[in-house]
């Protein structure tokens, strides 16, 4: 692969990370629930349990993302986006059909079964655009991680700051845009979402950094932009249709990278043909390739050889931070604390999430647009800052990404106790806190697999690890503030029932603040298990920055 070449493949590889950055953007649908479950709930007559299991087969969808793993290996990315983008069409297209009262409501079995439908749509998206984008920038899988998983944050605030400004919060229309807009968003990135031969050159990492530093700046900006508006609570008609058109150009402006990009390598080649003209002499003379062909040349056969020797090597059980096929990182302890962890973390944060409604009605707030947003654009911030943060910390001084995690795990239940002293302001406070910790632990996890576990069988492990959001969901959600919720509420006519009080919830968050205690304990045992490793990786990048430094002088 030529210089020339290696501009263009450079080129196509940024314009498909900005899809993937789209296809994220529409990917946290799962997280609305709350947007439009009191409809539902009434529509329906549903008590809260019943309520909240209907969020669970909505995380159960989840669940089957283990197919979207096993096909990630099997199936090109532009299959797995079109299967998640057919799902989510007709698993939200019904409950619209229901909440907009266009047809009686459905058998609340066949409510479940459209729920998980449109839950398991989301697994393929993620699973396309994950898989693809890290294994296309193996070097910066920190900040890969933690754009992506930041996109997804927003797009819970993106989706009801939209609904907000121009439908007046009507749950129809939300369910509207929720099958419409990610189904023509994945549409949009299978033209472009593939993966591409990567350079291995200092100089190609370096432009990495300097992209991926645009990529998070568009990225606070959007937030940010997010946030005003939510605080300024403006109900102008004119007002809120300027800030969607705003929005939509923010959320566009990422085209600038691949864009310069393009126009860096056509440059290049008009360069290279005009010296070819002017000196046709040297292509003669030239008979040795490009340096980076002469790197990639030798990194191949590099690579052959070691091919060669593992097959005369007797195959020995892998350690961690080598590639591990499922079974083999199912049958180590590290796979089992980093899985529990992540169900201590993840599980909690899904309960608060999939309540948000009835926890605000509880502590006194009729409208909780504003917490579902705060718990959205924080949980931005935790994700898109952990992953760079880690990362910079990884290649400064070897610090291990679990660590991340276990910070997040004592701010969680920091933040999960004071909602359940529901002192004044305690919701506003809490959905920052749950927003952000909830982020942390999902942008670290994704970079942490690959490391202890590799990337061969990626696809189908992230999915296992999914699998916590469906298993928390049903324990932290379903059973546990399902069951103390209706053993406190008081039946209405008609059926159902509602709740007003800080005892509402008050046990399920000290339950659920111990339960971040549990995996703050496993994080830490986890960083300390896999220290090694880190420092391994922290050594590897050391000779490669010195090579460049002794180049530079």
């Amino acid at each position: 692969m030529g210089i020339r070449e290696s501009h263009t493949f450079s080129a196509w590889k940024w314009l498909g990370f900005v899809s993937a950055v789209w296809v994220q953007t529409i990917s946290g649908n799962n997280y609305t629930f709350s947007n439009y479950s009191d409809a539902i709930k009434t529509l329906m007559n549903l008590t809260q349990l019943q309520l909240n299991n209907l969020s669970v087969a909505k995380d159960v969808g989840k669940a089957f993302g283990l197919l979207a793993g096993l096909a990630s290996d099997r199936l090109p990315t532009p299959v797995i986006l079109l299967i998640g983008a057919i799902e989510g069409l007709i698993g939200y297209g019904a409950q619209w059909l229901v909440v907009s009262q266009k047809i009686q409501p459905l058998p609340y079995w066949q409510m479940c079964i459209f729920m998980c439908l449109g839950g398991n749509s989301t697994t393929w998206m993620n699973t396309a655009v994950l898989v693809t984008c890290i294994r296309n920038f193996r070097r910066n899988r920190g900040p890969v991680s933690g754009i992506l998983k930041g996109y997804v944050g927003l797009s819970t605030a993106i989706f009801t700051d939209l609904c907000s400004a121009l439908f007046s919060d009507d749950p129809a229309r939300f369910l509207v845009m929720l099958a419409i807009i990610p189904f023509a968003v994945c549409l949009v990135a299978i033209l472009f979402l593939r993966e591409i031969p990567q350079s291995t050159s200092v100089a190609a990492e370096k432009e990495e950094a300097r992209y991926f530093a645009i990529f998070n700046i568009v990225a606070v900006v959007v937030a940010v932009y997010l946030l005003t508006y939510d605080l300024t609570g403006s109900t102008n008609q004119v007002f809120s249709l300027v800030f969607a058109v705003i929005l939509l150009i923010l959320l566009a402006s990422p085209l600038a990278v691949p864009i310069y990009a393009f126009v860096k390598s056509w440059r290049l080649v008009w360069f290279e043909a005009d010296m070819e003209r002017q000196q046709p002499l040297l292509k003669e003379e030239t008979t040795s390739p490009p340096a980076e062909t002469k790197e990639i040349i030798t990194e191949v056969a590099a690579a052959a050889s070691a091919d060669d020797a593992t097959v005369l090597v007797e195959k020995t059980k892998p350690v961690i931070g080598e590639e591990h096929t499922i079974m083999e990182a199912m049958q180590t302890w590290d796979f089992w604390v980093l899985f529990i962890s992540f169900l201590c973390g993840v599980g909690t944060g899904m309960a608060v999430i999939n309540n948000m409604a009835q926890i605000g009605l509880a502590l006194g707030h009729a409208d909780v647009s504003i917490f579902i947003s705060l718990t959205s654009i924080w949980g931005f911030f935790g994700r898109i800052i952990s992953g760079s943060v880690s990362e910079y910390f990884l290649k400064k001084a070897g610090t291990p990404r679990p660590l991340w995690n276990a910070a997040s795990q004592i701010l969680m239940a920091v933040g999960l106790l004071l909602m359940a002293l529901a002192l004044p302001g305690c919701l506003y406070i809490g959905s920052i806190v749950v927003g952000m910790c909830y982020g942390v632990r999902l942008a670290v996890t994704v970079p942490v697999a690959s490391e202890l576990f590799g990337l061969k069988y990626y696809g189908l492990l992230y999915n296992i690890l999914i699998l916590n959001l469906p298993i928390g969901s049903f324990l932290f959600s379903g059973l546990l503030a399902g069951y103390l919720y209706d053993a406190q509420a008081t039946p209405t006519p008609g059926g159902g029932n509602t709740c007003v009080g800080a005892h509402c919830y008050g046990l399920v968050f000290i339950i659920m603040a111990m339960a971040s205690l549990i995996g703050f304990g496993l994080d830490v045992l986890l960083a300390i298990r896999t220290k090694n490793i880190y420092t391994k990786i922290f050594n590897s990048r050391k000779p490669k920055k010195s090579l460049a430094a002794s180049n530079g002088q």
